[in-house]
């Protein structure tokens, strides 16, 4: 079968990597792909509209493999892990997840990962688009502390829409039901070692599979395709329409190291109080004492439809620039154009009136609104 995307168009040589489902999706009718973590990620089977209304109504298969899995070990792991992130992972019990930040020195985002607790002593981080490991490396090796990280050769499924769950269920069982968000399970599909965890990037229902064995992509994604008939299931990319609805934020553009947590709106994750150090708590205590200077904020974009921003539009006020959309899309839901934009704090309470710079279309008014569009209390995915 010809492939529907030319590899060659993104590709030169063997540099970039190639997650174990990359036959499949190429199979499977891929028409895109990106760069994530120095390997091939595929964003998009259909019109990126279809694909939204078929996570919103049915179900979606996305690769993902190109979140790699930092695993930490050692007698220090726990110190170790727990001194990477502001989030106190004191309570964090074996098969539990939590979606946490790494924070550099001066209170920046080094990565948003989801951290599985696997045992006391070994600890994965399913990684944002950032070179952790050599992060992690260096931290380990100038602080002298006993511990052991790789990147493992694991890559993660997700399965995400409203009949996700039946479709996991076709899988493995009655077992899955009773899986409480943001935690996992260790399992076998048709004797595929496998760890699912109730997580995902969809704001909708849904569930990661990662696969153990890497040499097995093709037939697990075959497994999850011919369990979904019933349901329709398709194969998809992550729907960025969606986790902007849903107030989900994406390393590199929503987020990057030259932004803090309290800018973001993820101060939640920042335990001061804790007895034991971060990195970042001075710069991140100081931070809370004085205020953040920026907000992303969530903001509508009037006029005519607007394609996926490309690139951080500029954004005004009275005529002088003030900052930047960081993500902006058209909703076929709520029928407006929504996004996020990195302001000073002065121009981010709600109702502020804005302008926008539209590449091909001038200059668009733009309101500061909520950044969660869709489901603010997140009842969805935990349902």
């Amino acid at each position: 079968m010809k492939p529907a995307f030319e590899m060659a168009l993104i590709q030169r040589g063997a540099r970039l990597r190639r997650t174990p489902f990359f036959e499949a999706t190429q199979r499977h009718g891929a028409k895109g792909y990106t760069v994530y973590n120095h390997m091939l990620f595929p964003i998009q089977f259909d019109d990126l509209e279809a694909e939204y209304w078929k996570l919103v109504n049915e179900v979606t298969l996305w690769d993902v493999g190109v979140e790699r899995q930092i695993q930490i070990t050692g007698p220090d792991a726990f110190e170790f892990t727990n001194l990477l992130t502001p989030r106190d992972l004191t309570d964090c019990e074996v098969g539990q997840a939590k979606y946490v930040v790494i924070t550099a020195p001066d209170g920046g985002i080094v990565n948003d990962p989801v951290l599985l607790r696997l045992a006391e002593d070994r600890f994965w981080l399913a990684l944002a688009d950032s070179d952790v490991l050599l992060w992690a490396k260096g931290l380990a090796h100038g602080l002298g502390m006993q511990v052991e990280l790789a990147e493992l050769r694991v890559a993660p499924i997700q399965i995400q829409g409203p009949k996700s769950k039946q479709v996991m269920q076709a899988l493995l069982g009655e077992q899955v039901l009773g899986l409480k968000y943001y935690h996992f399970i260790q399992t076998a599909v048709q004797g595929m070692p496998v760890i699912v965890t109730r997580t995902g990037w969809s704001g909708e229902v849904g569930y990661e599979i990662y696969l153990l064995e890497s040499d097995q992509g093709s037939a697990l994604w075959e497994s999850v395709m011919e369990a979904g008939k019933p349901y329709n299931l398709a194969p998809t990319g992550p729907s960025d329409i969606r986790r902007i609805e849903g107030g989900i934020l994406n390393y590199g553009a929503d987020i990057t190291l030259e932004d803090n947590p309290y800018e973001v709106g993820l101060s939640w994750m920042v335990d001061l109080d804790q007895e034991a150090d971060f990195i970042g708590k001075p710069a991140l205590a100081r931070i809370a004492r004085e205020g953040p200077r920026r907000k992303l904020v969530g903001v509508e974009i009037e006029g005519e439809r607007i394609e996926f921003n490309m690139t951080k539009w500029p954004v005004s006020a009275a005529g002088a620039p003030v900052g930047r959309i960081t993500s902006a899309i058209y909703s076929p839901s709520l029928k407006k154009n929504i996004g996020y934009a990195m302001l000073p704090v002065e121009h981010a309470q709600l109702g502020t009136v804005l302008s926008v710079s539209v590449p091909a279309s001038g200059e668009r008014k733009a309101t500061v609104v909520p950044r969660l569009f869709v489901d603010p209390a997140k009842e969805i995915p935990k349902a």
